[in-house]
């Protein structure tokens, strides 16, 4: 989610109704630009000889975006799905597709729930990235769909089929058929910085091909929706129907992709959240090659170092990756990573965090070999080893969704760590660092700042436990499993379904 490139061209031009008092101090004396009908002027010939010297090194602005607009509007198309019967009849109130459907605005909802055997439909948008009509837009926008249908700018309407999806970024690669010469774009090849223009084209409410401008207001935004949260944040407004489209710079590159909104209301505050082009490149590449996403994988749980860890272990910053467990036979355990050891850097690249080395590791290929820094009982280590393939991936295209190993623990959605390393949260359970969004936790009521005590009847002490737990109840052929949960409001007990991500 990071590029960079040039600001537009300005002119050190200031309108009266600013109000805007400027002065240079020179010595003892000081030139106040006074406002006349035109803009603001020096009072003495000096200070009018400097301003104007020091205008004609300032860029000229970018009055307006009519240019860009009419460059890159063509390539984006409206989205348009159907879900069959089959995907409604497993809707249930408050499960995560209800959410979705309640977000995003689908049709044919009154009281917010689809009626069984009723078709469902929904729109987003999307972006041609290739003359011959591969299109980039959301995973949540064409998963599960029966068909998917766009528009393009001139009201053409083209049926499309999904190529591949990604639910761990909410990216999809679809495909459409017929011409060989659509307007497409370009990824970004630079980081945007804090404050760079950036332009949202998509399809609002169903109002298709609408533009909005604002700049870049932050980047690396963690929301808790998954474990490569890395969004960038802009305040032009994107609202239901944006998911999917573009984010231009003054470019007219893609510098990330419309993806979810921070909103009390469900309108458009100001907060926007874009995946970035780095990351949308890798996906879609592989989306295309093969219908799915292979990651590297080292087979270790970790957690965030805290400030209690850092000076426990005599760290000068709280900062890498804590080891909480290395799973057998995989290529960390191989290597002689431990508990305990804390990871601090990968290739020579610092890791800030837990979450900062899963997406560092998760664009690399299987097979290939990294270069780690460890702190290792206090001493500094250094270690090789070859990533390899994160298990239970969907390895299949979205139209042949494959099943995954009944031996795998059951996904919740949560981000752990134990109660005893976040503060305020006690000296007993687990704490919850984030939740994804739409996964099983967030639809059970599970809430940042939550602590799980047991589970099962067995008190929990880390994430590994939790696991253990889990799999321990599906091993038994258990359909749920009983969770003691300390909230803000109290105790209270979970009951969550066991099957797998």
């Amino acid at each position: 989610m990071t590029q960079r490139h040039t600001l537009p061209k300005q002119r050190n031009v200031i309108t009266a109704r600013r109000r805007v008092l400027l002065a240079s101090v020179a010595g003892l004396g000081m030139a106040v630009l006074l406002a006349g009908p035109g803009g603001y002027y020096p009072s003495n010939l000096a200070a009018w000889n400097s301003a104007a010297q020091a205008t004609e090194a300032v860029q000229q602005p970018f009055t307006n975006f009519a240019d860009l607009v009419a460059k890159v509007k063509p390539a984006v198309i409206s989205v348009r799905v159907k879900f069959d019967d089959a995907s409604t009849t497993a809707l249930q109130e408050g499960s995560s597709l209800d959410k979705f459907f309640r977000q995003f605005g689908f049709e044919n909802m009154p009281d917010g729930v689809p009626r069984r055997h009723e078709v469902i439909t929904g729109e987003g948008s999307g972006f041609f990235i290739s003359a011959d009509g591969y299109a980039v837009t959301n995973n949540h926008v064409v998963n599960h769909a029966k068909t998917v249908q766009v528009t393009t700018d001139d009201g053409s309407i083209y049926s499309a089929k999904v190529v591949g999806t990604d639910p761990k970024t909410d990216l999809a690669l679809i495909k459409v058929d017929g011409k060989k010469d659509f307007t497409y774009v370009k990824f970004a090849n630079h980081n945007p910085r804090v404050g760079d223009w950036v332009i949202a084209v998509g399809n609002p409410f169903g109002l298709g091909g609408t533009v909005t401008a604002g700049i870049v207001s932050a980047r690396g935004r963690d929301i808790g929706s998954g474990p490569y949260d890395d969004y960038i944040q802009i305040d032009a407004p994107i609202n239901k129907g944006n998911s999917g489209g573009p984010a231009f710079d003054v470019n007219g590159d893609v510098i990330g992709v419309n993806t979810a909104i921070v909103s009390p209301s469900g309108g458009s505050v100001g907060i926007g959240l874009d995946i970035p082009a780095d990351t949308a490149k890798l996906v879609v590449a592989q989306l295309k090659d093969k219908g799915h996403v292979t990651r590297g994988w080292m087979g270790v749980e970790v957690q965030p170092v805290t400030t209690a860890i850092a000076d426990s272990l005599g760290m000068k910053k709280a900062e890498g990756a804590l080891v909480d467990r290395a799973q057998a036979g995989s290529p960390a355990s191989q290597a002689g990573i431990a508990v305990g050891d804390v990871i601090e850097a990968i290739n020579g690249a610092p890791v800030k965090s837990s979450r900062d080395l899963a997406r560092k590791v998760a664009i690399l290929a299987p097979g290939t070999a990294v270069k780690l820094d460890i702190l290792h009982k206090g001493e500094a280590k250094t270690m090789t080893l070859t990533l390899g393939q994160m298990p239970n991936q969907q390895q299949a295209k979205a139209s042949d969704e494959s099943a995954k190993p009944a031996t795998s623990a059951p996904h919740l959605g949560l981000q752990l760590a134990p109660a005893t390393d976040v503060p305020g949260a006690g000296d007993k359970g687990v704490a919850v660092l984030g939740v994804e969004p739409h996964g099983p936790a967030a639809d059970h009521g599970f809430e940042t700042g939550d602590v799980i005590l047991d589970v099962g009847g067995k008190p929990v002490a880390n994430a590994s436990q939790v696991r253990e737990a889990l799999s321990a109840a599906q091993a038994q052929g258990k359909h749920d499993v009983l969770m003691r949960v300390k909230t803000a409001d109290g105790t209270r007990f979970i009951a969550m379904p066991l099957h797998n991500a």
